[in-house]
């Protein structure tokens, strides 16, 4: 795996799922920071900066957030599969999203210091706020 930068974004992030037919929260995609809104015939899952979560009766609170610099280019392989294999390795879950030029990890806040760690041992740069 070639080397990459992951950055890691201020704040505190959470992790939403609402029911399948609620409405996006309003005003939620004006908000700054990551906003991830996904819609599936079981559930409306939303990631946002945990001062923005919608109220939601499952919600996790406490995730942070970090970016691989992009843009990536759409034939790059293993990308997600490396990063995750090493973290795994290191025992921290995570949450992978993926937008149109890069990827995001969230990893618990309490796992940040180990995520760090493994990403940095495994040859990449990690640049904190």
């Amino acid at each position: 795996m070639k080397h990459l930068v992951v950055d890691v974004q201020p704040g505190e992030y959470t992790v939403a799922r609402l029911p399948a037919d609620a409405p996006v929260p309003a005003g939620l995609l004006d908000r700054p920071g990551l906003v991830s809104v996904t819609r599936t015939p079981a559930e409306l899952s939303v990631v946002c900066p945990s001062e923005h979560a919608p109220d939601a009766a499952t919600a996790q609170p406490g995730w942070r957030l970090l970016t691989v610099r992009g843009p990536l280019e759409f034939t790059l392989t293993g990308i997600m599969a490396a990063l995750s294999g090493e973290l795994a390795a290191a025992g921290v879950s995570l949450f992978a999203l993926s937008t149109y030029d890069t990827d995001h990890l969230l990893v618990k806040a309490v796992d940040l210091g180990r995520a760090v760690r493994a990403l940095r041992a495994s040859g990449h740069e990690v640049t904190k706020p």
